[in-house]
C-alpha cells in the first residue's frame, strides 16, 4: 500500500491548548516556510524557528512570502494566519479549529438565533464591563448609551494621565497615517487585539461572524469579545505610545500589546469568558487540545431531538427503526406533509 504523499498532519496530542499558547508573532520582509513541525522565518539576518503547535496567531506583514507547507502546518496546528497590511491595519484569513466537538459552535448559533437568549448574552458582555452594576433589565439602547459614556470617560482619563491631546476617536480605514498619533495607536492596538481574539475564537470552534452585540460583519463575534478588553489593553497602551513620540507608531504599539499579553493570563481569560458566555453552568467537558481526544466523534441529527451514531448503514435490516419513536412510514408521511 502506497503511503499518502505530503507531510503527515500534526498529532492532536501534540497541540497546545488555546489559553496556553503564545498570543501572536508579527513578521515582515521575510520568507515563511516549514521545517518539520516548526514555522521558519528567514531574512538577511538568518532563520528563526517558531513552534506552530504553541502559536496563537501569526501576523504576516508587508514583504512576507509564505509557502503552502507553512500554511498547511498553521492550519493543522489550529493557529491563525493573519495577513496585515501597511501599519498592520488589514486583516485576513484563519486556520483550522482546535475543537473536536461542535458544542460551543452549536451553543453560539442557538443563543444568537433567539432574541431572548441573544439579549441575555449581550447583557452578560456589558456586565463584564460594569462590575458591581445590574444590567439584567437594561435594553440594548440603554446598554449602548452606558458603554459610550464609559469609553468617552476612559479616553479623557488616559488623555489627562499621559498629557496627550484628545478630541475624539477619528480614523480612516484606508489612510492610517491621516489620523492623529493617538488614533493611529488605537487602530494598531485594536488590530493586534482582534488578531489574538480571533485566534482564540477559531481555536475553540466558534463562528467569528455570529456576534451578539455586533452584527452583519464576518468578524462580529471578534469585535464583541475584543470590546471586553479594550479598556484594559488597547486604550491605555495606545495613549502611552502616543505620549512617547515614537518613530513607528504601528510597530511600537504591536510590540507593546504583545509584551502585555506575554506577561499576563489574557488567553486563559479569553477562553474562560467565551465559554462562560456561551455555555450553561452545568456544561462539562473539554472542547479542544490533547484532553479532547475522545470528542472526535461524528453523530447524526434525528428529528426527535436525539443523536444517533454515524457510520452505520441504516435501512439494512428490518428492525432498524425499532428503537425510533416514529416508524419509517410515519416519518415519510410527515415529510410529505411538510414538503
Amino acid at each position: 500500500m502506497k503511503p499518502i504523499p505530503g507531510a503527515r498532519p500534526v498529532p492532536l496530542g501534540q497541540l497546545v491548548r488555546s489559553q496556553d499558547r503564545l498570543s501572536f508573532i508579527y513578521l515582515e520582509h521575510c520568507v515563511v516556510h516549514r521545517d518539520a513541525n516548526a514555522i521558519t522565518a528567514r531574512d538577511v539576518k538568518g532563520t528563526v524557528h517558531i513552534p506552530a503547535a504553541s502559536l496563537g496567531a501569526l501576523l504576516l506583514g508587508p514583504g512576507t512570502t509564505v509557502s503552502q507547507q507553512a500554511m498547511v502546518l498553521l492550519a493543522e496546528s489550529g493557529s491563525t494566519a493573519v495577513w496585515v497590511g501597511e501599519q498592520g491595519v488589514r486583516y485576513y484569513a484563519h486556520g483550522r479549529s482546535l475543537a473536536r466537538s461542535s458544542s460551543l459552535l452549536e451553543a453560539q448559533a442557538a443563543k444568537v438565533s433567539n432574541q431572548r437568549s441573544r439579549l441575555a448574552v449581550a447583557r452578560k458582555m456589558y456586565a463584564m464591563r460594569f462590575p458591581g452594576e445590574d444590567t439584567s433589565t437594561l435594553t440594548m439602547q440603554q446598554l449602548r448609551g452606558r458603554e459610550g459614556a464609559r469609553v468617552r470617560r476612559l479616553y479623557r482619563e488616559h488623555a489627562a494621565r499621559t498629557g496627550v491631546d484628545w478630541s475624539k476617536r477619528d480614523y480612516k480605514v484606508d489612510d492610517f497615517a491621516a489620523g492623529t498619533p493617538v488614533n493611529q495607536a488605537l487602530s494598531a492596538a485594536n488590530t493586534s487585539l482582534y488578531g489574538v481574539v480571533h485566534a482564540v475564537i477559531v481555536a475553540l470552534g466558534c463562528a467569528p461572524g455570529l456576534g451578539f452585540v455586533h452584527t452583519g460583519h464576518i468578524l462580529s463575534f471578534v469585535f464583541d469579545i475584543a470590546d471586553l478588553y479594550k479598556a484594559e489593553i488597547a486604550i491605555p497602551i495606545a495613549f502611552d505610545i502616543a505620549s512617547a513620540d515614537v518613530a513607528d507608531i504601528g510597530a511600537e504599539t504591536r510590540r507593546a500589546v504583545r509584551d502585555h499579553m506575554k506577561g499576563s493570563t489574557f488567553l486563559e481569560t479569553c477562553v474562560r469568558d467565551i465559554k462562560a458566555l456561551l455555555l450553561d453552568a452545568d456544561h462539562g467537558g473539554t472542547e479542544y487540545g490533547p484532553d479532547a481526544l475522545d470528542a472526535d466523534v461524528v453523530m447524526l441529527w434525528d428529528d426527535n431531538g436525539r443523536r444517533v451514531a454515524a457510520g452505520t448503514a441504516y435501512g439494512s435490516s428490518d428492525d432498524v427503526f425499532a428503537e425510533s419513536d416514529r416508524s419509517y412510514a410515519e416519518i415519510a408521511e410527515w415529510l410529505d406533509e411538510d414538503w
